[in-house]
């Protein structure tokens, strides 16, 4: 439903929703810490309220006016279509989707659809974005984040504090990366935050392994100073890898895979969210600070797949994406 100047910007709104559930969760963990015995079933039962909101918003929402094309109403579609683009002059756009809702009922079952070479591409990054945004280590560094600055000598309560206060950082730089997306382009934002994240991966890493292995523990002043790095990678993710990795999927998939294609994204998201966060204290118990050497691997090779693999999509409207991939020089020997 976005313009496509504005589709950037737009999407990435998604990941700013969820850092402020992440920060309204972090605080009211803060404030019912002390409420005993029953402090835990408060945190838990208030999930309720975004439930509700949820709720509420999907009676709220209009159909997309693909969807409502899709089933035939497209009196109704173009409608949607004029009240979201506020003009009546949106006739071009409209055939735009017509066109592409014939090509989507001639084609057939979507789930088939994928799997043949022409969309081989397509496929790829639906599995390839979404596993390396969870190797990253960011969901579980983030759900850590409290123990992980306690091990780094600091108290229970300091911790806690410590993340809202970084969950309010990350609303901000997530916003500003909302607007420098549309402005820079979605690789130049994927390159440039890859390599951030990297390198303050590498010196968190580097400062674990030289100060635990010569003393075993880590003095006030270190302890800050890991604190600020692993801060800032979560910062450096904010603005970078988390909204493009929802954004991305959401631009490459023709109307005739899209709602397989966007399918296959979340589940491999909510997928390797689950996997490594059973696995991570395992992890850092067998690794140490190895761990944190282990997750900047990663975002190196995800940083050099993106620079080589993924075309530019910034500006383009989704019906032409398409184009992208044929003259791209690696994806075009599938078409």
């Amino acid at each position: 439903m976005s313009p496509p100047t504005l589709r950037g910007t737009l999407t990435t709104m998604f990941q700013l929703a969820i850092g402020i559930g992440g920060v309204s969760a972090f605080f009211v963990n803060y404030k019912t810490q002390d409420i005993v015995p029953w402090g835990w079933r408060l945190s838990l039962s208030l999930a309720f309220v975004p439930a509700l909101l949820i709720t509420i918003g999907f009676l709220l929402l209009p159909d997309s006016p693909s969807s409502l094309i899709q089933r035939g109403k497209s009196s109704e579609g173009l409608s949607v279509l004029q009240r979201i683009r506020g003009t009546d002059d949106v006739h071009e756009e409209f055939n735009y989707l017509l066109k592409a809702t014939e090509d989507y009922k001639s084609i057939g079952n979507p789930w088939r659809n994928i799997l043949k070479t022409e969309y081989r591409p397509q496929l790829v990054m639906a599995f390839a974005i979404p596993f390396f945004q969870q190797v990253t280590g960011i969901n579980i560094i983030t759900f850590y984040l409290p123990i992980l600055i306690q091990t780094l000598g600091f108290s229970s309560n300091s911790s806690l504090y410590t993340t809202i206060i970084l969950g309010v950082i990350s609303l901000v730089v997530t916003t500003i990366g909302a607007l420098c997306i549309d402005k820079y382009g979605r690789k130049r934002v994927f390159l440039l935050g890859g390599s951030i994240m990297m390198l303050f991966l590498v010196l968190t890493g580097g400062l674990l392994n030289w100060k635990l292995k010569s003393h075993n523990e880590l003095s006030k002043g270190y302890g800050i100073l890991g604190v600020i790095l692993m801060l800032a990678f979560v910062t450096s993710f904010s603005w970078s890898w988390g909204p493009l990795a929802w954004l991305i999927p959401s631009e490459i998939f023709p109307l005739e895979i899209r709602s397989a294609g966007q399918s296959i994204n979340v589940c491999v998201i909510m997928l390797f969210i689950s996997i490594t966060g059973q696995v991570f204290l395992s992890m850092l118990c067998h690794f140490k600070a190895g761990l944190f050497y282990f997750f900047g691997g990663w975002v190196f090779v995800m940083t050099v797949f993106t620079r080589l693999f993924l075309p530019e999509t910034k500006g383009v409207p989704l019906e032409e994406v398409s184009k992208l991939w044929r003259s791209h020089p690696f994806w075009k020997r599938y078409y």
